[in-house]
Order: structure tokens, then sequence, then C-alpha cells
């Protein structure tokens, strides 16, 4: 069992390292991940022409391989697909400081990996852990990442591997996995949860502000909203309340339920023979 094990915070991220280390007790580990800071890109695989990509060997304590890419976390899992590290057999995301609950799997480089790994036709699990205080979007600032649980986030990562490994679904699925910042014997429960229309803590507002000395240039100014109580049977509810969030992402498919005969109809007559 080949397991590619990547991320979006980069190379260098401690969550990434000791979720690739606990992963080598399950199977053959291969660390492939951004260079750099890659939060919010979702499934992006970036501007292949004009970026160039690099790749670049690594090391990582205890990890048997590791390699940086110049893009997206999306776009290692694209390389992979190709060969370009082996063969993959399974991909696990994480571990992201923030979770990735509610909206945020729209934007979320972490379910954007696990998402292209599906569309591969490759099994993906994506593992976020909530942070105490400031977890805005699925993103966690640096200074309120100082305690996280790593090891929790790694093990309950490992059961669900474990199992998802020793019997591959067919066709692929997505295990989006939420976990608190918690002792692993601190957690309440787990549940299958739905997603929910919004993470725990959300950007309320954002305002332009013209930039001193640049003409018809602006910053962004973001303001961020209170911590939102989301009830306990959403993902976002879920791990707020200290249980493990287990959500299975499925494919976006065309909903008939949505169908607007005026579009049909102006069709119609567009294409009138």
């Amino acid at each position: 069992m080949r397991i590619l094990v990547t991320n979006d915070d980069g190379i260098d991220s401690l969550g990434l390292h000791v979720l690739a280390r606990r992963l080598t007790e399950i199977g053959d580990v291969v660390v492939v991940a951004p260079d750099r800071e890659y939060s919010g890109f979702g499934a992006a695989l970036g501007t292949l022409h004009l970026m160039q990509p690099e790749v670049q060997r690594e090391h990582i304590d205890g990890v048997p391989e590791a390699w940086s890419v110049s893009g997206p976390p999306a776009l290692c899992v694209y390389f992979a697909r190709f060969g370009c590290f082996g063969d993959i057999d399974l991909v696990v995301a994480g571990i992201n400081p923030g979770a990735n609950t509610g909206r945020a799997i729209y934007h979320s480089g972490t379910v954007g990996a696990a998402l292209t790994a599906r569309n591969g036709g490759i099994n993906g699990i994506a593992v976020s852990q909530s942070v105490i205080g400031f977890g805005v979007e699925g993103q966690g600032w640096d200074e309120m990442i100082q305690d996280q649980r790593w090891d929790t986030a790694a093990e309950v990562a490992a059961r669900v591997t474990e199992v998802v490994a020793a019997d591959l679904p067919d066709p692929a699925i997505v295990v989006n996995v939420n976990v608190p910042n918690v002792g692993i014997e601190e957690i309440t429960a787990w549940r299958h949860a739905e997603v929910g229309t919004i993470p725990p803590r959300s950007v309320q507002t954002a305002t332009l502000v013209p930039r001193a000395g640049y003409e018809d240039t602006f910053t962004v100014d973001m303001r961020w909203g209170d911590p939102i109580e989301l009830p306990i049977e959403t993902d976002g509810g879920s791990v707020e309340a200290g249980e493990v969030a287990i959500s299975y992402l499925g494919r976006i498919l065309h909903d008939e339920a949505s169908t607007l005969a005026a579009v049909d109809a102006a069709l119609d007559e567009l294409l009138r023979r």
C-alpha cells in the first residue's frame, strides 16, 4: 500500500510531518507537498504553462521519501496520478490547522487534494483539526496553532486510513475527517455529519481601502465574525462539540430540480433551425 501524503500549508508544516510519520505504520509513505503556503486554493492546479512547476527532493525525519512542488496541493496529486512518484494507492491530505467544514470545503486545499485524487480514480482522505479561538474559513493563524494536539488528529486519521486502505472502495470516494483539538481521551463521540452551510467562524465583511500613494489601487480590509454556534448534526457543530465529524463528499452532479424553464426556452429559440 503506497500512500501519498500532502497538505496545503507547505512542506514544512508540523501537522504534515506528524501525519506522515504516523501513516508509515500503515503503508509505504511518500510526501508530496507544496513548497509554500497554498491554503484556500481548493482543487486549483494553476496555469501550468506559466508556472513551469518544479519538483525538489526534501527530507522529513521518519519519512522514507519526500518531495516539494512549486504549486498547490491538487497539482501535487495531479502529477502523482501520472506516476511521477511511483504508483499511488491512496491520498491522505492534512493535518490542516482549522476545521474544513461547511462552505470551507469548497475552498480548502486540503479537501481539494482529496477531490483531485478521487477525480483520478484514487481514494482520498482529508484530515483537518479545529483550532482554539480563531479558525476562520478553515484556516488557522500561526499564533493560534501553538498548542495543536497533532497526535490526536494523526491517530484518528490513521484509524480511518487503515480501514480504507484494507479494502479500497471502488469507485473511489472522499472521506472528510474533522477532529477537535483535544486529547484523544477527551473526544466525546464521532458521527456521520451533514455538511453545513457555514464554518464555525467566517469572514463577515470585506471593504476596499484606497492605498496611499497609488491611483485606483486598494487593499481589502477584512473583518472576522464572532464564533457561531452550529447545529451538532452538522460537521462544524459536531467538531465544535468535541466530536470527530466524518463526511463523505460526493461528486458534483446535475440537479434536475434546479432546471430553469426560461433557460431551456431561450436555448430552443437560439438554436431553432
